[in-house]
């Protein structure tokens, strides 16, 4: 199993700066690629690039580019653009977002999310490939109709034969979607006890293609924080589990507490969610149980981790991408360590 590195996005602790010491180390320690996230703050495009600057080995993965705050010709352009940049280390992770942002921020209606992300893909996969582009489906056509728009190719290309094309899904037709059209897939709180009902999900969708799933990675993202004070780990991972499961949505739309739900966590979700939508985030993070805090993380002493490490192993994870969660540069470097030995 392969070792990422999730950086994030400015806001949460690093800066530009610690972003490129840490991956860096991660270079150095021999992890496969760091990955960059978006929400509304910093872009990953402009990080990526930042960080192509400075490494030469490590691969870089989109983590993911907001669907819709990009059309699937820029975000082609961008991927082949970071591709040439780095020497051909790019990787094209992608997703929908969510509706608060995606009509919130981007000014992008969240509906018939399935078919726009396989238009989507479509048109990035045949700009990408240097096609002239031209393109009819359900949610996109290209070049418009009946208007002076004509049918263009990349004018540049990307170092890699073919850019690998990551898809972020949490809902079961989601999960489906990336078996079919991806090539790898970026769950969030990964369950590795969990994995047998996305596996079937998974097979289901590239099934309905004709494909095997022997080259697909499995890709999921975990906070991690190693440490012999089990409790002081568990509480680290509690503010943004509360974050996510309590705040991103609304009471009646939230994927990842339908999640954490499916896992079988359902009065504690809700509990969770009435409790931070209150205001109350310090008693939601309090009502994570410490089972859902082990399930979907990285924490405690190395033993314990060692021996985690080794059921995502078991479940087919192909790259593990780890957070280290810690207050400040010096300790996300230790945990990086850390968890190379234990995955070692």
């Amino acid at each position: 199993m392969r070792l990422g590195l999730m950086v994030g996005y400015w806001g949460l602790g690093m800066g530009p700066a610690d972003q490129l010491a840490v991956v860096q180390e991660a270079e150095r320690l021999g992890f496969h690629s760091a990955w960059a996230a978006e929400a509304y703050g910093s872009d990953a495009a402009t990080v990526l690039a930042w960080l192509a600057a400075g490494t030469s080995t490590i691969r870089l993965g989109a983590g993911i580019f907001q669907m819709p705050g990009r059309s699937p010709a820029m975000t082609a352009m961008t991927a082949a653009t970071i591709d040439e940049l780095s020497g051909g280390r790019m990787i094209l992770g992608i997703g929908s977002s969510g509706p608060q942002v995606s009509e919130g921020w981007h000014g992008q209606r969240f509906a018939h999310q399935l078919q726009r992300t396989r238009d989507y893909v479509a048109v990035v996969r045949m700009a990408l490939s240097r096609e002239r582009v031209q393109f009819k489906g359900e949610t996109l056509q290209l070049p418009l109709p009946d208007g002076p728009g004509r049918s263009l190719k990349l004018t540049i290309g990307a170092v890699q034969d073919q850019i690998p094309i990551y898809l972020a899904a949490i809902g079961p037709r989601n999960t489906e979607l990336a078996g079919e059209i991806a090539d790898g897939w970026l769950p969030t709180f990964f369950s590795p006890e969990n994995v047998g009902e996305f596996r079937e999900l998974l097979q289901a969708g590239a099934d309905r293609a004709g494909r095997t799933l022997d080259r697909f990675d499995i890709a999921p993202t975990v906070q991690v924080c190693i440490s012999d004070d089990w409790v002081a780990a568990r509480d680290l991972m509690r503010p943004i589990l509360a974050l996510y499961i309590g705040g991103m949505g609304s009471r009646k739309q939230n994927f990842y507490k339908s999640l954490v739900e499916r896992y079988g966590f359902q009065d504690a979700a809700a509990k969770v969610q009435d409790l931070y939508l209150d205001g109350k985030r310090d008693q939601a993070g309090a009502a994570l149980p410490d089972e859902l805090i082990d399930m979907v993380s990285l924490c405690g002493p190395r033993e314990a981790v060692r021996e985690r490490l080794g059921a995502f192993r078991d479940a087919g994870v192909g790259t593990l991408v780890v957070s280290p969660m810690a207050s400040h540069l010096q300790g996300r470097l230790e945990q990086l360590r850390a968890v190379a030995e234990c995955n070692g």
